[in-house]
């Protein structure tokens, strides 16, 4: 099962393949064969998409390019910043591409990845590796190439080209366009390894962006909360969401909503990972906005606060709120009432 399949797509990303197409002589109509998507649906900024939709879109590009070389990763080269909306917004407003890498994890669903993401470090370099596992078989290759040419524009664009990519790593043999890679990294790709990785240096990784706002990052940050928690029509993420917001409260645990949801606490957890989620993930976001909100609005004490968010103690919580904020509760509190 795909991690994203619940969550609904902006119809614009699916034009990007539609435009896509036309460069090479394909026509909208068979790119929309079977997909349900009018003309109409084209014209509409607001319109959303179902992933099975989008994969029968994809189908019907690749049936109708199959001698194509890398068409995969021709298409992701068309993706921009600006394709993804508030998602791509909220990636250049980041302090650092460490601090992007978190994000675009966090709210991973407003793009257009298919394959499950992570990020990791070692022999002082930072890492983002695809996961192409819970893709169907046919198109795996086809997402693979399209995820990893959408990450190298975006790196390009958060950094404004000065961020090298110093490796990249395939688990496939070469194909026969490897220099296509090459050309577009910068660097050769190694194969038959262990993942499929983009890598860069530790130290560029934690190089402010030029375009970084710290006034931006929190209110794109609740917009794409926003924004996920619409397109989640269904799914495990929004019901576990609806209860901690609801009668069990941030107070809930894992045990206590998974038997609110009749199911085991390892099923509740394994279900989640296949979203591309966490309870902790949920429990901690939503802790995260509810505080903001209440230091920004209101004169609670951080005790009460604290016992409201789930926490033992005040302590806890001013922990928890400089991890997220980096600044303290009440630090955040002066600074916004201020402004407001």
């Amino acid at each position: 099962m795909l991690k994203q399949e619940s969550t609904l797509h902006p119809i614009a990303i699916s034009q990007v393949m539609i435009n896509f197409a036309a460069s090479h002589g394909i026509a909208a109509e068979i790119c929309l064969n079977g997909t349900a998507i009018t003309r109409d649906d084209l014209q509409d900024g607001e319109a959303l998409i179902t992933r099975d939709q989008e994969i029968r879109l994809i189908e019907n590009l690749i049936h109708a390019l199959p001698d194509e070389p890398a068409l995969g990763f021709k298409l992701g080269l068309q993706y921009n910043v600006a394709t993804f909306g508030v998602w791509g917004f909220a990636l250049r407003t980041c302090r650092t591409l460490r601090d992007a890498a978190n994000t675009a994890l966090r709210y991973l669903p407003l793009s257009t990845a298919y394959c499950r993401m992570y990020t990791f470090e070692e022999d002082g370099r930072f890492g983002i590796g695809l996961d192409p596992d819970p893709i169907p078989p046919h198109l795996r290759q086809f997402l693979l190439e399209r995820d990893l040419a959408t990450g190298i524009n975006l790196l390009k664009e958060l950094s404004l080209s000065g961020l090298s990519i110093c490796a990249a790593e395939f688990q496939g043999p070469p194909p026969d366009y490897a220099e296509l890679f090459t050309e577009t990294m910068g660097v050769a790709p190694r194969f038959h390894t262990s993942r499929n990785a983009m890598l860069v240096s530790a130290e560029a990784a934690d190089q402010p962006l030029p375009t970084f706002s710290p006034r931006l990052v929190r209110m794109l940050d609740d917009q794409c909360r926003l924004q996920l928690e619409q397109r989640q029509t269904s799914g495990l993420t929004g019901l576990v969401r609806q209860q901690v917001l609801g009668s069990l409260g941030l107070v809930a645990t894992l045990d206590e909503v998974a038997s609110k949801l009749a199911m085991s606490s390892r099923s509740l957890r394994r279900k989640l990972e296949q979203e591309g989620s966490s309870f902790r993930a949920i429990v901690e976001e939503e802790r995260r906005l509810t505080a903001t909100q209440i230091l920004s609005g209101s004169d609670m004490k951080l005790d009460e606060l604290a016992i409201h968010l789930g926490y033992t103690d005040t302590a806890s919580f001013t922990r928890a709120f400089r991890r997220w904020m980096s600044m303290s509760p009440g630090e955040y509190r002066r600074q916004n009432q201020q402004s407001s």
